[in-house]
């Protein structure tokens, strides 16, 4: 193969490799750690002293009363009296041990109960639902190991949650599959591209470079992805979730489920720029420290030719 060939296939493989990676990473972040229980609920457990989070869970409890009550008497003074009273108590409760045990009871179950229904086939049409009974029943067991007056009266009632219609749970399970593919080939193919680039350079250093300013880039554009998916993910909330979860709340639920994600791209970003450099230095500087390191008489062989650069 000609010199010009052989460095616009290199290019081409190299900047294929280049855009394969700031796409499997995502896809491997999402494939196997949000799929993984026990990482997501220690990614979600420090939420549990979020002061926006817990700010966001008394609310939602105050306006579940408030609105229980107004179901019961006329909306007045007194359903506003038994709202602020609930959300007093409410806020006191997310302070508690208790509060951190269901919250990470909670978690569990809810991520146990969507990753059962993305992976089964045979759940079309069908919505994701949850019993957080057993979390209330763990929430009054550990009230009452406190010492907490009346907890053993707590009534603990089966509430069956939505947590994903039908439509929604179709529709990520379909991605569900594809990421589970594309979390595996997506890397694959980025090595591939990137060694069979150098291999086939006509000047394998600056293919390596190249590489390694290629991986930096789509560490950057990684992290950037990251930085307006925040943005739009706290910006489009659906009206129900909006109503129970404020902005600033999501906002650290999204910080803490890309938590990985960011830290993978500005790895990415350091790899790639620590590469190329490497290779650069070692093509400007190489040659001259093998010069002085040779002995006084010793021939040096001399640098190779670069290849001729294609005309346009």
């Amino acid at each position: 193969m000609s010199p010009r060939f052989r460095s616009a296939l290199s290019a081409v493989l190299i900047v294929l490799a280049c855009l394969a990676v700031p796409c499997g990473v995502p896809a491997g972040w999402a494939a196997y750690g949000l799929t993984d229980t026990g990482r997501y609920v220690a990614a979600m457990a420090p939420l549990a002293d979020d002061p926006a989070v817990r700010d966001a869970v008394a609310d939602a409890a105050a306006d579940a009363v408030g609105d229980g009550v107004a179901d019961e008497v006329a909306a007045g003074p007194l359903n506003g009296t038994v709202r602020l009273f609930a959300q007093d108590a409410a806020r006191s409760f997310t302070r508690t041990d208790a509060f951190r045990e269901g919250w990470d009871a909670a978690n569990r179950t809810v991520h146990d109960a969507v990753l059962r229904a993305l992976r089964d086939d045979r759940a079309d049409g069908r919505a994701v639902t949850v019993d957080l009974a057993p979390v209330a029943d763990r929430v009054k067991d550990r009230l009452a190991e406190d010492d907490v007056p009346f907890a053993r009266r707590i009534p603990v009632r089966h509430i069956t949650v939505t947590v994903l219609p039908a439509h929604e749970a179709d529709r990520l399970r379909k991605g569900y599959h594809v990421l589970d593919v594309a979390a595996f080939w997506l890397p694959v193919a980025a090595v591939v591209f990137a060694v069979t680039g150098i291999a086939v350079a006509a000047c394998r250093r600056r293919a390596v470079t190249a590489a390694g300013v290629g991986t930096a880039l789509g560490g950057a554009l990684l992290a950037l992805s990251v930085v307006v998916g925040r943005r739009l993910t706290v910006a489009e909330l659906p009206d129900a979730v909006e109503g129970a979860v404020d902005g600033p709340a999501a906002g650290a639920v999204y910080d803490a489920l890309t938590g990985t994600l960011r830290t993978a791209s500005w790895l990415l970003v350091v790899l790639g720029l620590t590469v190329a450099l490497a290779s650069w230095l070692t093509g400007r500087y190489g040659h001259l420290l093998r010069r002085r390191r040779a002995p006084a008489g010793t021939p040096v062989a001399p640098a190779p030719p670069r290849p001729p650069r294609p005309r346009l």
